[in-house]
């Protein structure tokens, strides 16, 4: 008898459980139905997949099954408290990832990197010499920034997994065509790893590390670069928790500084943001200093397309085709240039040719870091 009132309980503990999954999967798939997608996640400080288009190709190929399980991912409600949730849990184990971002030493925070296929890295670059290296009377340049995992991985956990950048990096060097100059930064940023040269909360260089690199592009492209001494050097924040501190849910964690290197004499005559009509007179947008993502004093963000008048009469024009890294890396680049125009391909789907001929563009400089180019 006994036996018997314990098998109904088990029986009615299970009918609870099973009412209370269901109640919470209805509950998900209502939020679901109710909420609107969302196009960026400021916590992350990325975009979020939208929902696939459904076509035979993709269907065959398997692209669709694949964006449309990031799609879920990117849009579950909730997400963020979720990520939440799962960071403290695995952190209380000992962890020392979550969410593909690494726990490393000196409280560095570094985004996982993942080995591309061959084919999806073959596509970036047919896609980088189809589009760029026949334009005639322009002098191209690329630059494939390494990311903090690379530059800074004796600073990873024991055991960590994580494919090797430069492996990649030389890949997409070796199969640029000859009449679209690499521009190799590794040995420039390994050789400074000692410096502050990553942020350790986000996943973007410091403006230290971005004039690093505005060293050696000048280098190649024959060009004198300026001192430090040419800048006023401002901290303008100390209290920046960036995209990697969303993203991993790690705490406990000192928060990141950002400086400026604001030329001593005025540079930057105009900068129109040409998409959305407007105007300004500096490519810092010192408000964002205000909001969370505080990388973003940098030019204000992401646009689509950006053109920067300076007072550089030397009638030199660069095209600039860039992710976020490059917004820190362009303010070193207005006493060299009188125009510079600025555009973020996942934003801007107009054609390029037409924007180089219509404005005499005669350089080019296609900066992107290494994650966002083989991995995303």
């Amino acid at each position: 008898m006994e036996r018997g009132i314990f098998l109904r309980k088990q029986d009615s503990y299970k009918s609870i459980l099973g009412i209370l999954l269901l109640i919470y999967i209805g509950g998900v798939v209502m939020l679901n139905m109710v909420s609107t997608d969302k196009v960026f996640s400021e916590a992350e400080n990325r975009r979020l997949e939208q929902a696939p288009t459904l076509s035979t190709s993709q269907v065959m190929d398997g692209r669709f099954t694949t964006n449309y399980e990031k799609y879920v991912s990117d849009q579950f409600p909730l997400r963020d408290f979720w990520v939440g949730v799962k960071s403290k849990s695995e952190k209380a184990l000992g962890k020392k990832e979550n969410n593909g971002v690494y726990l490393a030493r000196d409280g560095y925070l570094m985004e996982k990197f993942e080995k591309p296929e061959e084919k999806h890295l073959k596509s970036k670059v047919d896609e980088i010499n189809s589009n760029f290296s026949n334009m005639p009377n322009v002098d191209a340049f690329f630059i494939l920034v390494p990311n903090s995992v690379k530059v800074l991985e004796d600073k990873l956990p024991p055991y960590a997994p994580a494919a090797d950048e430069l492996i990649y990096i030389n890949k997409v060097k070796e199969s640029l065509d000859d009449n679209i100059n690499f521009v190799d930064i590794y040995d420039t940023l390994y050789a400074n790893k000692d410096e502050y040269i990553y942020y350790k909360t986000d996943h973007h260089w410091t403006t230290k590390g971005a004039y690093l690199a505005y060293e050696k592009l000048m280098e190649n492209m024959g060009i004198e670069p300026h001192g430090e001494d040419y800048f006023h050097i401002k901290k303008v924040t100390d209290s920046f928790y960036g995209s990697l501190y969303s993203k991993s849910g790690f705490r406990n964690i000192d928060p990141d500084s950002i400086e400026l290197y604001i030329p001593k004499k005025e540079e930057v005559s105009k900068v129109e943001f040409v998409e959305e009509g407007k105007v300004s007179d500096s490519i810092y947008d010192m408000e964002n200093l205000d909001k969370k993502d505080k990388y973003t004093v940098f030019l204000g963000g992401n646009h689509p397309l950006i053109k920067i008048n300076t007072n550089i009469n030397n009638g030199k024009k660069l095209l600039i085709i860039k992710d976020s890294y490059a917004n820190s890396f362009i303010p070193f680049l207005t006493g060299h240039f009188s125009e510079i125009y600025v555009v973020d391909p996942r934003y801007y789907d107009k054609d390029l040719k037409i924007l180089v001929d219509d404005n005499k563009i005669d350089n080019l400089l296609i900066m992107y870091n290494v994650k966002t180019f083989l991995n995303d």
